[in-house]
C-alpha cells in the first residue's frame, strides 16, 4: 500500500457514511495529496435491529468489528459516533481526535407537530434509549413508551404511518441528514440531558501509527475533548453501558469545565442529578468525582437494583 493512501473504516449507515465522508473532505482540504478509502464495514448492532440495544450487548455492538480492523490494520483509522464508543479500549487503539461537537441535544419529532409534553394522555413516543424513557416518564409517567430501533428514514416511515404519536432522535443526525424541516422541538438539557459524546465525532485509530496521528491531529477539538473526555470518565466510573439510564453534558466556561450527570431508575420514579465544576486540565477526575456523589446520593442504590433485576 502506498504511504499516501488512508482508509476510513465506518458503519454503512446513511449518517455513518455522511460523518466518514466529512472526515473526508476535512483530510482533504489539509492533505491534498492523500489518497482517502472509505471502507465500509457491518457491525453487529447493524444486524440486530428489531431488539433493543439494552437486550442484546449495548453500544459496543456498534464498534467491534471496526476496532478489529484497526487491529488488524486493514483500516487506518476509524470514525464514530462517541455516544457509541464504550470506554473500556482495546490495547493499542484510542480516540486520539474528538471533532467540534454538532448540537448535542435531543430533538422531538411529532405527528401534528404538537409539543410533547401537550400530547394527550398515554401518547407512543418511540425511542430504544433507556436515558430518553427514564427522562420522560420522570415529568409525563401517562406516557407509553415503545422501541424504535432502524436509520433516521425507517424511523420517519413509522412516525408517518402512525406507529408513534412523535419520535426523539439526536438533533446532531438530524441536522448532518439536513432533516430539521420534521423537527417539531428541541428539548433543552434541563428537561433532557443528553446521552454521554452525544453531538461528537471520535477518530480512533492505533497509538503507535505515528504517520497517521501526524496527518489527523488538526481535526481535535480540545473544547469537546475535554468535555467528551469528563462525561466518560463519569460513565467508567459508573460502570454503565445501555441497560441503564445514565446522562452527562459537559460544556466548557472559560478554562472550566461544567458538568451534569444523571441516573435514574427505568420508570423515572427516581433520579439523582447532580453537577460540579473543574478545570479543564482535571476534566478526567471531575466526571469520576461527579460520578462517586451520584452513587452515594442514591444511585448506587438505583444501579443496584436495575442489575439485580437483570440476573433475577
Amino acid at each position: 500500500m502506498k504511504n499516501n493512501t488512508l482508509r476510513i473504516g465506518t458503519r454503512g449507515s446513511q449518517l455513518a457514511l455522511w460523518q466518514a465522508n466529512w472526515i473526508k473532505k476535512q483530510l482533504i482540504r489539509t492533505h491534498p495529496d492523500l489518497d482517502i478509502q472509505i471502507v465500509t464495514i457491518k457491525t453487529t448492532g447493524d444486524k440486530i435491529l428489531d431488539v433493543p440495544l439494552a437486550k442484546v450487548g449495548g453500544k459496543g455492538l456498534f464498534v467491534k468489528e471496526i476496532e478489529s480492523a484497526l487491529l488488524e490494520g486493514s483500516i487506518d483509522l476509524a470514525v464514530h459516533s462517541m455516544k457509541d464508543v464504550p470506554t473500556d479500549l482495546p490495547e493499542g487503539l484510542g480516540i486520539v481526535a474528538v471533532t467540534d461537537r454538532e448540537d448535542p441535544r435531543d430533538a422531538v419529532l411529532g405527528r401534528d407537530r404538537t409539543p410533547i409534553l401537550d400530547l394527550p394522555r398515554g401518547a407512543k413516543i418511540g425511542t430504544s434509549s433507556l436515558r430518553r424513557q427514564a427522562q420522560l416518564l420522570a415529568v409525563r409517567e401517562d406516557f407509553v413508551l415503545e422501541p424504535l430501533r432502524g436509520n433516521v428514514n425507517t424511523r420517519l416511515r413509522k412516525l408517518r404511518e402512525g406507529m408513534y404519536d412523535a419520535i426523539i432522535l439526536a438533533m446532531a443526525g438530524v441536522k448532518r441528514l439536513g432533516w430539521e424541516q420534521e423537527v417539531t422541538e428541541i428539548l433543552d438539557p434541563g428537561t433532557m440531558l443528553p446521552a454521554i459524546g452525544q453531538g461528537a465525532l471520535g477518530i480512533e485509530a492505533r497509538l503507535d501509527d505515528g504517520a497517521t496521528l501526524e496527518r489527523i491531529s488538526f481535526l481535535d477539538d480540545e473544547v469537546t475533548h475535554s468535555c467528551v473526555l469528563s462525561e466518560r470518565s463519569f460513565l467508567h466510573r459508573l460502570e454503565g453501558g445501555c441497560q441503564v439510564p445514565i446522562a452527562a453534558y459537559a460544556v466548557r466556561e472559560g478554562d472550566d469545565v461544567i458538568l451534569t450527570g444523571l441516573v435514574a431508575s427505568v420508570d423515572g420514579r427516581n433520579v439523582v442529578r447532580d453537577m460540579d465544576r473543574a478545570p479543564a486540565s482535571g476534566a478526567r477526575e471531575l466526571g469520576t468525582a461527579l460520578a462517586s456523589r451520584i452513587l452515594d446520593s442514591g444511585g448506587r442504590r438505583i444501579l443496584e437494583e436495575v442489575y439485580c433485576r437483570e440476573m433475577n
